[in-house]
């Protein structure tokens, strides 16, 4: 090498012999950095090692081994999916104020919740005067008698098993939800790790093979790439995108076409050794050790993702299950038997994306919109609860179904609209299920017209909290070294619902 002018045993076209194994490692991509750096406290480089790590120990025990977060793009209605409300049909046509109610845009609730952004538009949207009836039929199902919409036909066979929260509220009243129902900041806000990323950075791992923290179907696009992200736990800690392809399933992640296995290995032996080498020379060096780590495990994921994510192990009773012979169903489906195929492999929390970028944004023909996209989700997620019932694993794996925020109990009229609803922050549902859940059971309501979210409810962070204590992580003792977080962060355990 010091033959050539360009190189020395000192540098390397202008830049440390150092610089180039570290710019050589981390070449790598998120395949293995997004992935790995957890489990033995040196690998954690240049941050602070985590509070609660399953290697030493989690800070109480936990209730489940994994997640499955399953969110949907663009805000379902709450009010024609699990919040029903008869007093729609009843008052419908009529304004607010003509209700025997409290007109729910003078509570204090609403005053209390509302966050301004710069677009007086935007502002106001939500507070749309005329009630919208009901644009589906719903009655009690099982034995706990919860009501659910008749667009869930198989879904609400499931109902004994759900744990129905119907007063979660948020303050962005645009798609920027999207993210702040993952990360808890406004977009107004200093962005913070998202929930998955907070799972991934105080948990040890189950399976040395796969990421701790995988996506499907997500990020939903570029600007929603903060709610699979870990900002400054580290870009270790973020969600790693998975295609459900087991020829290609990671970026990057497959040999070239005329490289073997072999030589392959022996590729990264080298490496391995270079960067060894210089180890010595720096032992202090943890993001070099964490760089050797990460190409030990980048190897092993190319035999272990595939496997996880080839269905032809499955039987034709299953694929149907989860609606894969049919064209609506097919994406979401594959998707959700994903999910269960990698928790069942030990992967800590799978965020899934059913469907794509607001797609459930129902300004207009809700009725139409909704029919068609509760029928391309309710039997994959149904299928998915059945799935993990039989296998033992709803023990074991808590399920959250969730969305950005509701749709207005008024008529959007923006534009002379006349069969929609609007971006609804102020009161919606969300629901859980599975390790520690309690099981057929309702927790919190919004008012009569499914406006507000009554009582306290919970801001979304009281949603990560409830996850990650269910992961036995206590998300109030996740600090990091100045790197001061709000109240509002750190959310509250939602414990009425917990076993």
């Amino acid at each position: 090498m010091s033959s050539n002018p360009k190189f020395s045993a000192n540098g390397c076209c202008g830049h440390s012999r150092r610089s180039f194994l570290s710019d050589l490692g981390m070449g790598f991509t998120g395949l293995a950095l997004g992935s790995m750096l957890a489990d033995d406290g040196i690998v954690r480089a240049g941050e602070p090692a985590p509070s609660a790590d399953l290697a030493g120990g989690t800070h109480f025990p936990a209730r489940a081994k994994s997640v499955i977060w399953i969110f949907l793009s663009g805000g379902y209605s709450h009010l024609e999916t699990f919040d029903p409300k008869p007093a729609l049909n009843q008052y419908a046509g009529m304004t607010f104020d003509k209700t025997p109610f409290e007109n729910p845009v003078n509570s204090p609730l609403h005053k209390k919740r509302f966050r301004s952004v710069a677009s007086e538009e935007i502002n106001v949207r939500d507070v749309y005067p005329t009630i919208y009836p009901m644009q589906v039929g719903w009655k009690k199902h099982g034995q706990s008698g919860i009501e659910v919409t008749d667009w869930w036909p198989h879904l609400s066979k499931q109902v004994d098993d759900l744990c129905i929260v119907r007063n979660m509220w948020t303050t962005d009243n645009d798609h920027a939800a999207e993210n702040q129902m993952h990360t808890g900041r406004h977009r107004l806000d200093e962005v913070q790790p998202s929930v998955g990323a907070w799972a991934h950075y105080g948990l040890g791992t189950l399976n040395e093979n796969l990421p701790k923290f995988v996506v499907l179907g997500g990020p939903t696009r570029s600007s929603t790439r903060e709610s699979i992200d870990s900002y400054y736990l580290g870009p270790q800690h973020s969600g790693v995108p998975l295609v459900l392809d087991p020829k290609s399933p990671l970026p990057f992640g497959r040999r070239l076409a005329k490289q073997t296995l072999e030589e392959q290995q022996n590729e990264y032996e080298l490496i391995g050794k270079l960067n060894e080498l210089t180890a010595v020379e720096y032992p202090e060096d943890q993001q070099l050790r964490a760089r050797i780590r990460a190409y030990e495990l980048a190897f092993r994921m190319q035999a272990a993702v595939p496997e996880a994510v080839d269905f032809s192990s499955e039987t034709e009773a299953t694929t149907k299950l989860y609606g894969l012979d049919q064209e609506n169903t097919k994406i979401a489906g594959q998707r959700l038997l994903g999910a269960r195929r990698l928790v069942e492999r030990g992967v800590r929390f799978v965020q899934v994306f059913p469907s794509g970028y607001g797609t459930w944004d129902s300004h207009q023909k809700l009725k139409d919109n909704h029919t068609r996209l509760c029928a391309t989700v309710d039997q994959p997620v149904a299928a998915l609860m059945a799935d993990l019932k039989q296998r033992g694993l709803l023990d074991q794996v808590t399920v959250v179904f969730c969305t950005e925020f509701g749709r207005t109990p008024g008529l959007e009229l923006r534009g002379g609209g006349t069969n929609g609803r609007d971006h609804h922050p102020n009161g919606f549902t969300v629901w859980l299920a599975g390790a520690g859940i309690k099981k057929g059971y309702v927790h919190g309501a919004t008012d009569e017209l499914g406006y507000n979210a009554l009582g306290d409810g919970h801001y979304v962070t009281d949603l990560h909290a409830t996850v990650l204590h269910l992961l036995g992580v206590d998300n109030r003792r996740l600090e990091i070294p100045g790197r001061k977080r709000l109240d509002i962060d750190h959310g509250q355990t939602m414990t009425d619902i917990l076993t």
